[in-house]
């Protein structure tokens, strides 16, 4: 029975173990998504062999992969210098903008950057006009041979990546307080560097390396960073896009309504129907219907107020059959509804217009929804034409 037990329990552990490790792996399958390239030009080999130490040091960082990259040799170009490294593939500059982060590493050459390096840069304009490197973290190392120079070098490589808008990502305090003291180094609070030329040693040293494998390490931290803000942003531009509201068909939308347009009315005047200014149209009409003046006279007397909102009614289809013409014969093409103002044929005493006004600006926004929402005024008139009850003045914008 004990024996039993044993085997259940040993049974028990074993398949704990194997779903521990399948959601581990899953897990770094996941969290797999840091990209970090290493961009190096290299001249005596150095500069190789401290990129190889920087993208051992981002493989450490969990979940980021180091893609290894030279610089194409601008003498290459002229058949005059072979690719130095065949197993490493060569960049192109667009293809920056596809890394969560990147390390750059050149020679140093009179406290600069090498031409290659320089040239490779110039390169990158487009890459500067479309933001496409802003917020990315970047680093630089590099290599010298009499050490002269060194630290200049990385702030030159600096001002460009500034320009860019990328994230500075130094060597910092933890890397420069394991400098190996016991030779010299070229290390550097900015960045890795090697003296290459220390006669009879071997370079990058140890402690060189060393430095370089932490400053890739810090790389990767600081891309992990920038990818899950990209991602962030990504979630909610795709929510946005995804929630965002479907526009009305205004076509669609009258018929739902069951409002079937009245034919434009005629002018009876040295005059327009509408007038377009810019994007801007302007449109004025009575309540005209089938020819005739819907519920004609003063509002009070004879018309009632519940006729005098049929002829508001009215009066608000005539401007929409006519701001149709304006926009094409569509009225998709109206962006938004910009003005109403209403005449109201009353007496002195009269005080009720904007009860009667909000037949007009009910039903507009009721068709356009938020775009038809407008700005207002309601006026007393003595009287109007063709004894009319009510004129609407009305300004619209098209698309």
């Amino acid at each position: 029975m004990i024996l039993k037990l044993v085997k259940c329990f040993a049974l028990a552990l074993s398949l704990l173990s194997i779903n521990n490790l399948n959601a581990q792996t899953t897990m770094k399958n996941e969290s797999s998504n840091i990209r970090v390239l290493v961009l190096f030009n290299t001249t005596g080999g150095g500069t190789y062999k401290l990129a190889k130490a920087i993208a051992e040091g981002i493989e450490k960082f969990p979940g980021a992969k180091a893609i290894l990259k030279q610089i194409p040799h601008f003498k290459e170009k002229t058949g005059k210098e072979p690719q130095l490294y065949d197993s490493v593939p060569y960049a192109s500059p667009s293809e920056l903008a596809e890394y969560d982060g990147i390390a750059f590493g050149s020679p140093v050459h009179f406290g600069n950057m090498s031409t290659d390096m320089r040239y490779f840069l110039d390169q990158t304009i487009d890459l500067w006009t479309n933001h496409k490197l802003e917020g990315k973290p970047a680093s630089v190392f590099m290599s010298a041979g009499s050490g002269a120079g060194r630290e200049a070098a990385i702030l030159s490589f600096w001002n460009t990546l500034a320009i860019h808008g990328m994230i500075l990502v130094p060597t910092g305090i933890k890397g420069t307080g394991e400098i190996d003291k016991t030779i010299p180094q070229g290390n550097t609070a900015f960045g890795t560097t090697s003296l290459a030329g220390m006669p009879g040693s071997e370079r990058p040293s140890k402690g060189e390396l060393h430095i370089a494998n932490l400053q890739g390490y810090a790389l990767a931290k600081a891309a992990k960073g920038y990818n899950a803000v990209q991602t962030t942003l990504g979630n909610i531009n795709n929510n946005m896009t995804t929630q965002e509201t479907p526009k009305t068909d205004i076509e669609a939308r009258l018929k739902e309504l069951n409002i079937t347009l009245p034919n434009a009315p005629q002018p009876v005047g040295n005059y327009k129907l509408f007038k377009i200014s810019g994007n801007q149209v302007f449109i004025n009409q009575v309540a005209l219907k089938d020819g005739k003046i819907e519920h004609p006279g003063m509002i009070g007397n004879p018309v009632t107020e519940e006729q005098a909102k049929e002829a508001t009614r009215q009066t608000l289809l005539n401007i929409l059959s006519i701001l149709k013409q304006a926009a094409a014969g569509d009225l998709n093409n109206v962006k938004q509804a910009v003005q109403l103002t209403g005449f109201f044929y009353t007496d002195e005493k009269y005080t009720k217009h904007a009860v009667i006004m909000n037949e007009a600006s009910n039903l507009l926004v009721e068709i356009f929804g938020e775009s038809g929402m407008h700005t207002r005024a309601t006026i007393g008139a003595a009287s109007l034409p063709l004894s009319s009850s009510v004129e609407i003045q009305a300004v619209f914008e098209l698309k």
